[in-house]
This record gives structure tokens, C-alpha cells and sequence, in this order.
């Protein structure tokens, strides 16, 4: 079908205001998401993939997925401008994101309407197929709460404490097209088509109630158990917290009630420079990171996991750099590639993402640290840049940041 209904010639848009004012039950208004086709019909079931199962990942509980789940090959991070100054809009989308979340997060999809001359209510590219341990994960910008001094909501005195943008460091050249924002989602699966798909959807849910800003697609790939290698060809988090989440992740009673059990995210887009690097020495890039390149060994030791021994490294190597300045954090980073740049070089480098209960002491020290002193800094250019505030988890029944909106 074109344009138009080939029997009566009706176009789309008159067929839809038609069905509206004639009573079909589809009430646009009434949520402020003004999307039709991406309205949950609580009548009607969700349909299931015939899939496996067991490649899921519960949407509730205590913490949010994404964090602390095993990492995914998969990511598409989303940033978001509001769009409206309404906070019942703002919480009428929560709710339909998080009920879209759930259906998304063991593979159900919304069936369609029984009026056919309506859009699907699913894109219909995931149907059938495993979530592949699918994730999404909300999270709040500053400019949420404030906007140019000025209170958005009435929420600002529930604003988390370390809740800003990344202070400007040495060696960025930030676009601001593609940094920070009201919202985010980050959405993280095994299979690509799948995470896709949840974006999609999501976004078209906001619409009329919020607009992309920018997405920052990436992947990972390695041995499961093994550290996944980086673009530069080293290994990557080797360093990683890997337990006692508590003591670095979750953000605990020094913070608003709504805040307990979530943490920060803080993001970084770094452009490497690739075409420099592959003509460097192996002997430099391994003085550039401190570590061997195939092992991932420190220097000085004979196993990656061996500890680190700053005083065996080059002063400006980058993990020594690392090591030294701020408390730890919680790495999720991927890879990403984006075809050419206009010098005709790759546009490729690093999506780095880390988790944390207070940036002040972990992440922004280390940020301004290796902003002065890392030898890597040669090799790449931070482009990229944003903070938000992740909810705590929620309980079935609850959706996105309820507490904050309630409490």
C-alpha cells in the first residue's frame, strides 16, 4: 500500500484522526506520548519469541540491569533532550518504557491491533529471536533537575550530590552534539538485531515527549571469562573491580533516598588515532600502557592478574597513571568503529563507560590525572563526554525512578 488507502483514498494521517474521533478506544491525548502505534493495550497479551529462554536477564531488582551483568557484545547508548515541561508526561513515559522494558527483557513483544489500517504496535525485527541476555538501563543527566538555574520539575533538591557535567580536562576536543543530555538508556545485548530493535522502539515511544540528542554504538568481543581487548590490540579493564560492588559501585545513604542502590555513569567517547599507532613499535605501545601486549602482563610480572608494580613501569605509562590517581571504578567500555572521518582516516577508538558511588574521589580524578601525564594521550582525543545519575533498581509493579517522583 502507498500513501493512500487504494480503495476509499483516504491517506494514513485521516484514516488514524478518523478512528480517533470516532470512538476505537485509542486515546493519544490522554498519555502525552503522542504515538499511537506505541500505546500498550493492557487487554491484550504479549506475544513470546520461540527462543531460548534461559538468555535473559531479570529487568527488576534491587540494582538495575547493565551494570553489574556480565557484559554483552552489544551496545547502543542513547541520550536524550526532554521536549516538554510537563513532569506527568515525563512519568507517563517511564511507565511505558519500563513496561516495554520488561516485554523486551524476556522477549515478548506487543501483538498488534485488531484494526489493521493502524501502524504495528512492534517494529517486528526481534520477533522470534533470543534477547541474548538483553539489558536496559536508565539513567538521569543534571540538566534533568536544572536547566540554565533553573528548577525543571520541582526536583532539584532531590538531585544527586555528585550529579554534574565532567569537568573540562587536558587532551578533549568536545563536540557538544555529542555530549551529555537529559536522559539516557543504555541497552545492551548478545545479538545486535535484538538491541536494535529495543532502541527503536523505545525511541519511538518518547516521541513528542523526547528527542534524541545523539547514540553512540559499540562492541566487544573475547573468550567468556577472558578481558576483551581494546582497539589499540591490549586488554582492556584488566583492573576491574570484580567484587564488594558495594564499596565502589552502589551509592549508599549519603545520597537521596530514590538514589540508594544506584550509581553513576560516566562516559567518555575517545577517537583513536589507529593509522599512527599501527606504525608505533611494539616495544613503545607496550611502554605506552605498562603492560605486554599478547599476556597483558604488568611490567615486571609474568600474569595479567599479577598486581601492579607502578615503579617497574615507564612514569607516563597509562596504567601507572591509572593506578596511581583516584579510587577504583567499574569499567564497562566498548569499541567503536564508524566507517571514515573526513581525512579519510577510521573513525574508531574507544566508548568508555565506568560505574561508580562518588566520581569525585574515583573517576574525575583519574580523568584529570591521565588528562596531563598519559602517554597515550599521543594516540587519541576525547570527543565525547556525559554524566547520569542511575536510579536504583525497582520492583515489578514500580516503574523508572518512581521514588524520585513519589518520595
Amino acid at each position: 500500500m502507498g500513501d493512500h488507502d487504494k480503495e476509499n483514498h483516504y491517506t494514513r494521517r485521516e484514516m488514524l484522526k478518523m478512528t480517533v474521533a470516532t470512538g476505537s478506544g485509542l486515546m493519544i491525548g490522554a498519555s502525552g506520548l503522542g504515538f499511537v502505534s506505541h500505546l500498550i493495550d493492557p487487554k491484550v497479551k504479549p506475544k513470546t519469541a520461540k527462543a531460548n529462554r534461559n538468555e535473559t536477564v531479570a529487568f527488576y531488582g534491587k540494582h538495575q540491569a547493565g551494570i553489574a551483568t556480565p557484559q554483552q557484545a552489544y551496545l547502543y547508548l542513547i541520550s536524550f533532550d526532554l521536549e516538554t515541561e510537563s513532569k506527568h508526561k515525563i512519568i507517563q513515559l517511564f511507565k511505558q518504557w519500563t513496561k516495554l522494558s520488561e516485554l523486551f527483557a524476556v522477549g515478548n513483544w506487543q501483538p498488534n491491533a485488531a484494526n489493521q489500517q493502524l501502524p504495528p504496535a512492534d517494529t517486528g525485527e526481534a520477533l522470534g529471536i533470543s534477547p541474548g541476555y538483553l539489558t536496559m538501563t536508565y539513567g538521569l543527566g543534571p540538566t534533568f533537575f536544572k536547566k540554565n538555574g533553573r528548577d525543571r520539575f520541582g526536583l532539584a533538591h532531590k538531585m544527586p550530590k555528585f550529579l554534574k557535567e565532567i569537568p573540562r580536562v587536558g587532551n578533549q576536543n568536545l563536540d557538544t552534539s555529542i555530549s551529555n543530555g537529559d536522559l539516557c538508556i543504555q541497552v545492551c545485548s548478545e545479538i545486535k538485531q535484538v538491541a536494535f530493535h529495543a532502541v527503536r522502539n523505545l525511541i519511538n515511544t518518547g516521541i513528542g515527549t523526547v528527542s534524541v540528542r545523539w547514540i553512540q554504538e559499540g562492541f566487544i568481543s573475547g573468550a567468556k571469562g577472558e578481558t576483551k581487548r581494546n582497539l589499540f590490540g591490549f586488554k582492556d579493564g584488566t583492573a576491574n573491580v570484580k567484587e564488594k560492588l558495594d564499596d565502589t559501585v552502589w551509592a549508599g545513604a549519603d545520597e537521596p533516598s530514590w538514589m540508594r542502590g544506584g550509581t553513576y555513569m560516566a562516559y567518555r567517547k575517545i577517537q583513536m588515532f589507529l593509522e599512527d599507532w599501527d606504525q608505533d613499535s611494539l616495544k613503545d605501545q607496550e611502554d605506552t600502557f605498562g603492560r605486554m601486549k599478547e599476556s597483558g602482563a604488568p611490567y615486571g610480572k609474568i600474569h595479567e592478574q599479577d598486581a601492579v608494580d607502578p615503579k617497574k613501569m615507564p612514569s607516563d605509562s597509562h596504567v601507572r597513571v591509572a593506578h596511581t590517581y583516584g579510587a577504583p571504578i567499574y569499567r564497562r567500555s566498548y569499541n567503536y568503529a564508524s566507517g571514515i572521518n573526513k581525512l579519510g582516516k577510521l573513525d574508531a577508538g574507544l566508548a568508555f563507560i565506568c560505574f561508580q558511588k562518588n566520581p569525585e574521589n574515583s573517576f574525575l580524578p583519574k580523568l584529570k590525572a591521565l588528562g596531563k601525564l598519559d602517554a597515550l594521550n599521543e594516540y587519541t582525543q576525547h570527543i565525547g563526554s556525559a554524566m547520569f545519575a542511575i536510579p536504583r533498581g525497582m520492583k515489578k509493579g514500580e516503574y523508572i525512578a518512581q521514588a524520585l517522583f513519589e518520595s
